[in-house]
């Protein structure tokens, strides 16, 4: 929030590439990561059909997984899910203990876990501690990927699952041949993640744009940007002119003992992306998240 005033202020552009809570747009950044309604959405009611409709909510402290966790609640809650419990931790907590303790006690039929960092290392190990296995008690997490699976020990996630809009797993050529340059620039032993390939298609789209029309005035390319469309290795992705957001493929992995991810599900087509969810007005929205930002330490 505080880096997309100081782009507004200047007038530059910004691309942004990760997945992020939503509840904003703005004509100087390009969002390549997923809005709410393309990530945390679609995995929440994936979860509730296939689990069942007893859920567990835990995250870091802050921003994006309280209000992540509000839209998680509307939706569930409005499809007869039953919420157990709802915890938050401090960035880069360690003791799980309580929060462990409590999903023992429960017994959800899935956890929805929205910690960063070093945290999830912690969270899944105290989980396995307790014997609590992903066959007990699936865990659906928005921010592990390839990257961090690999960083936290793939046997500690392995059963669980992970949303995206990239998994390096998937088989399109499109992909096959990106993961192929990769690992030849970088490295055999390296793995993509949703953020690098998001990252990448933000670098892809602007030189594009550059290339055709042959000149970086940054007016002429923010106009241009707002009509691209991109055969990306996620799927063929465009940026939509009202919100500057992009359509993306949204898609649920399983953690597989080899650090990647089984595909369990994706939608059928491109999702249009909608930062500000339609069952609340922008204004009912902004009120919520002043309101989130006060009760995050």
């Amino acid at each position: 929030k505080a880096v997309k005033q100081v782009v507004e202020k200047h007038h530059h552009l910004l691309f942004y590439p990760l997945q992020y809570e939503g509840l904003e747009q703005s004509p100087d950044i390009i969002y390549t990561g997923a809005a709410p309604n393309q990530q945390i959405i679609p995995m929440a009611l994936w979860a509730l059909q296939h689990q069942g409709k007893r859920f567990y909510l835990i995250g870091s402290d802050y921003i994006f997984p309280r209000t992540a966790n509000l839209m998680i609640k509307d939706v569930l809650l409005a499809q007869g899910g039953q919420l157990l419990g709802e915890r938050y931790v401090p960035l880069g907590a360690s003791d799980m203990a309580v929060v462990v303790k409590e999903i023992a006690a429960q017994r959800p039929d899935f956890v929805v876990n929205t910690l960063n960092g070093d945290s999830n290392r912690h969270f899944f190990s105290a989980l396995r501690a307790a014997g609590i296995t992903a066959e007990k008690t699936p865990v659906f997490s928005t921010s592990i990927a390839e990257v961090e699976l690999a960083a936290m020990g793939v046997d500690l996630m392995t059963g669980h699952y992970a949303a995206w809009n990239y998994f390096q797993s998937l088989e399109s050529a499109e992909n096959k041949a990106f993961v192929e340059r990769f690992k030849q620039r970088f490295g055999r032993e390296r793995v993509l993640d949703d953020p690098m390939e998001a990252s990448y298609i933000g670098v892809k789209l602007w030189a594009d744009v550059v290339r055709s029309q042959g000149s970086t005035d940054l007016v002429l390319v923010k106009i241009m940007l707002a009509q691209q469309t991109l055969h990306a290795p996620e799927g063929i992705v465009a940026v939509d002119y009202d919100t500057r957001h992009l359509w993306k493929k949204a898609y649920i992995g399983k953690a597989r003992a080899d650090g990647q991810f089984e595909i369990v599900w994706q939608s059928d087509t491109a999702v249009h992306p909608a930062p500000f969810p339609f069952y609340r007005s922008r204004s009912e929205w902004l009120a919520e998240q002043r309101a989130l930002a006060g009760a995050a330490r």
